[in-house]
């Protein structure tokens, strides 16, 4: 008896370090992923970038605060005019560099009665940070940009309202959390929880297979980020009275509808301080009119059928980006490009804002 009870501890053993092994690399492998698709650096593409020049009477001063690490983020306050009626602080996406792809929609604010402290998240244009790390990075820099806005003393004594996109409309929502003094929230093609955008899109690469991965990830965010990791736009939006107005449009592959916009639906439908405001066939972005911005990119396409070099290859990448950005400096008519907002959306935007700070 003694040697068969010998032989099963070893057997167990054994399994017990594989299982051991088979869950290390899975964590491992899990953690590697994440970072690869979230820990990067993000630079917006200068030939494309907006200037606040291209902007009639937008004026902006640059700040500067510091984030959980110390890391140093950077700020913009715009403002056009006077006779403001509150800040609002944007939020932007993820994956196009900071803030600037959203200066059209900074300028509208500012242009009907808002000051908008706009900034880069941590590793994106000139903020610090050799990467963004992780996804909740983004409540928890938008929690030191609200503060840094409500005590630090450079700003005028106005309610806040927040303006989120994707990444930002995430944050917007996840941290009334920690600020519940908002006034009005708008959350645009945002999600409930970090680990969301990891999901949604590793279904589309390996199916159910991500399922595997995740319980992985949310311990990654939980160990870096703490509590920060576990907050949720629904936890935000049971601490806080703010008004919310939810964007999503049901073709959104980015993050889709059920990651969000209907969970929210479902929870608040009845709720007189929600409004929700559905797309069918918008997508993932949806501010502009895209007239212009569709043209511009067919002249494109026609103009890459003429290059006499493959463009996808390796050794003429640098050829290639200096070819790429001359056609758009010489092609780009930046006043179509610079001002094709939604004006009819904006308007509601503009309104919701309006009506809970009255």
């Amino acid at each position: 008896m003694k040697p068969k009870s010998k032989k099963k501890k070893i057997l167990f053993l054994v399994a017990a370090i594989v299982a051991v092994l088979i869950i290390a690399g899975d964590w491992a492998l899990s953690v590697m992923v994440y970072n690869e698709n979230f820990n990067q650096r993000f630079e917006s593409y200068e030939p494309l970038m907006f200037y606040v020049e291209d902007f009639d009477g937008l004026q902006r001063t640059k700040y500067e605060f510091h984030s959980d690490e110390g890391q140093k983020l950077a700020g913009y306050l715009y403002r056009s005019g006077e006779n403001q009626r509150g800040i609002v602080v944007m939020a932007h996406g993820f994956g196009g560099g900071g803030h600037n792809s959203y200066m059209d929609c900074v300028n509208y604010f500012a242009c009907h009665g808002y000051d908008v402290f706009a900034y880069d998240a941590t590793g994106n244009d000139e903020s610090e940070g050799e990467g963004v790390g992780g996804l909740p990075q983004g409540v928890i820099d938008l929690d030191y940009a609200i503060t840094f806005v409500e005590e630090s003393g450079e700003f005028p004594d106005l309610p806040v309202v927040l303006f989120g996109h994707s990444w930002g409309g995430y944050s917007v929502c996840s941290v009334l959390t920690y600020h519940p003094e908002v006034k009005a929230v708008i959350a645009c093609s945002g999600f409930n929880a970090s680990a969301d955008l990891f999901e949604a899109e590793g279904k589309k690469q390996i199916g159910n297979g991500i399922y595997l991965m995740l319980p992985f990830v949310k311990l990654h965010e939980r160990i870096r980020y703490g509590g920060y990791a576990s907050s949720t736009a629904l936890d935000g939006f049971s601490e806080s009275n703010a008004a919310v107005m939810i964007v999503h449009s049901f073709d959104d592959e980015v993050v889709p509808v059920e990651y969000g916009y209907e969970m929210y639906y479902e929870t608040y439908k009845d709720d007189s301080r929600f409004r929700f405001l559905p797309f069918e066939n918008k997508g993932h972005n949806y501010f502009n009119d895209d007239t212009y911005r569709n043209e511009f990119n067919a002249n494109f396409d026609e103009w890459l059928e003429t290059l006499d070099y493959d463009y996808h290859a390796e050794e003429n990448s640098e050829r290639f980006s200096e070819d790429k950005a001359d056609y758009i400096d010489q092609n780009l008519d930046r006043e179509k490009w610079c001002h094709s907002l939604d004006l009819e959306l904006f308007g509601d935007f503009l309104a919701f804002y309006d009506e809970h700070l009255s």
